[in-house]
């Protein structure tokens, strides 16, 4: 088995997304991928008002979203992201069809371009020196050189059961600077830790990812 594969099936395995949004409502699916877009086209997830007449009023679509863990809400009610978009402000700034909206992590990031076939820039920081860190994807590759070097970590221990992927493993997948820095941090943890150049975390994300949106 691949080091890609064997990675999707353990991430999978944590959060297995596409298999929740396949379990929900066609209307739930349609919502889910709606959610998604939202950030696209408009550089923000439809609030729980906009949900509720996408769904001439019915709660239960909404419920659903969230009991799947395909769309997360705060304790008010309102949706605050929906893989691998959020509202909250993260290190990892995407542009995309002139909106600058945040991911969760360095592996949702890289992942825009491929579900939406749109020219995407990537701005965050190296989580172990803080040095900036840009990524510019068009027509399906990297246009920048310099991203050549970039590594992608995971910290996979951070799952945990007492909170969303959200907010436990999304926070541990981060981009480190080169090689050097990607090998450094995995040898602090190597039994929890995994490290990808950025080629393998782009297809990695994309096979994640994409099924999500195919058939939209």
């Amino acid at each position: 088995m691949t080091k890609i594969q064997t990675a999707l099936d353990r991430l999978n395995g944590i959060l297995p997304l596409f298999e929740n949004q396949q379990k929900m409502s066609e209307s739930g699916i349609k919502l889910h991928r709606a959610a998604m877009r939202g950030f696209v086209d408009n550089g923000v997830i439809p609030d729980r008002q906009r949900m509720l007449e996408m769904t001439s009023g019915d709660e239960n679509i909404l419920k659903e979203l969230e009991e799947s863990d395909v769309v997360v809400f705060d304790e008010n009610g309102e949706p605050t992201g929906v893989y691998p978009f959020t509202m909250d402000i993260r290190e990892h700034r995407v542009t995309v069809n002139g909106y600058t909206v945040h991911a969760m992590c360095a592996l949702d990031a890289l992942s825009i371009h491929s579900m939406y076939q749109l020219p995407v820039e990537i701005n965050s920081v190296c989580a172990v020196t803080g040095e900036a860190i840009q990524v510019i994807q068009e027509n399906g590759r990297l246009t920048n050189v310099e991203a050549n070097n970039v590594y992608v970590g995971i910290n996979w221990d951070a799952a945990s059961s007492c909170c969303s992927c959200a907010d436990s493993l999304c926070t541990e997948m981060l981009f480190l600077k080169n090689r050097v820095v990607a090998e450094e941090w995995l040898s602090e943890d190597n039994n929890g830790r995994e490290i990808f150049t950025l080629d393998e975390a782009v297809s990695f994300g994309s096979r994640f990812f994409m099924p999500l949106v195919e058939a939209a």
